[in-house]
C-alpha cells in the first residue's frame, strides 16, 4: 500500500554537525507533543539528553519530515562501535558481518499520524547505509508499533531495560543489504 504522504511534505537529511541549539530545540518540541500524555514520567523528561547523546554520536544521521515549512516527525540514529552492539546477548553466535546502525527514536506529530510519514522517514534514514543491520528497541507495552516494525523487516531478537527507569524494550533487528 502506498503512504497516504501529500506532495507538499518533503524530507530533509542532517549530520552532527548540522545539530544546533534551534534544532535541537525542534526534536524536543516534537518529542514533547508526541509524548504529551506521559511527559511526567521522568525518562521522557530525560529526552534532551538523548538528544544530545545521539547527536554527538560519530556517524549521527537525522531525518526530518516537513508539511511545507512545518516539522511534522523525525527519525535519528548512528552507527555503533565494533564489539559494542547491545543486540550481541541475544543472538549467538553473531553474524559475520555485524556492523550495526541503531535507529534511536522515530516521531511523527498526531495530526500527521497514521498517514506513511514513518515508513518514509525509516526507509530514507536506512537506505543505503554501509552497515549490515539495523537495530532498534521498541516498547513491549506497544505491540501495534512492534508490529509495524516487523512489516519493515525487523525481527523481536530479545528484550532489554537499557536503564533503571526506562520500559522493557524488545530488541529488534534487521539485515540492511
Amino acid at each position: 500500500m502506498e503512504p497516504n504522504v501529500t506532495d507538499a511534505t518533503h524530507l530533509r537529511h542532517y549530520r552532527a554537525d548540522d545539530v544546533n541549539d534551534p534544532f535541537r530545540q525542534m526534536l524536543i518540541a516534537i518529542h514533547a507533543e508526541v509524548y504529551a500524555d506521559v511527559m511526567d514520567d521522568e525518562f521522557n523528561q530525560r529526552f534532551p539528553w538523548f538528544v544530545n547523546h545521539w547527536s554527538s554520536m560519530e556517524g549521527f544521521s537525522c531525518v526530518v519530515a516537513y508539511d511545507g515549512q512545518e516539522p511534522i516527525g523525525f527519525i535519528y540514529g548512528a552507527p555503533l562501535s565494533a564489539g559494542r552492539e547491545w543486540w550481541r546477548e541475544h543472538i549467538v553466535p553473531a553474524p559475520e558481518d555485524s556492523s550495526t546502525f541503531a535507529v534511536s527514536e522515530l516521531m511523527v506529530r498526531p495530526a500527521w499520524q497514521k498517514q506513511g510519514h514513518s515508513t518514509r522517514l525509516h526507509d530514507e534514514l536506512v537506505a543505503d547505509r554501509p552497515e549490515a543491520l539495523a537495530v532498534l528497541l521498541v516498547d513491549t507495552e506497544h505491540p501495534k508499533v512492534q508490529a509495524l516494525y516487523e512489516s519493515w523487516g525487523y525481527a523481536k531478537v530479545g528484550d532489554r531495560r537499557p536503564f533503571a527507569d526506562s520500559p522493557l524494550y524488545a530488541v529488534m533487528v534487521r539485515e540492511l543489504s
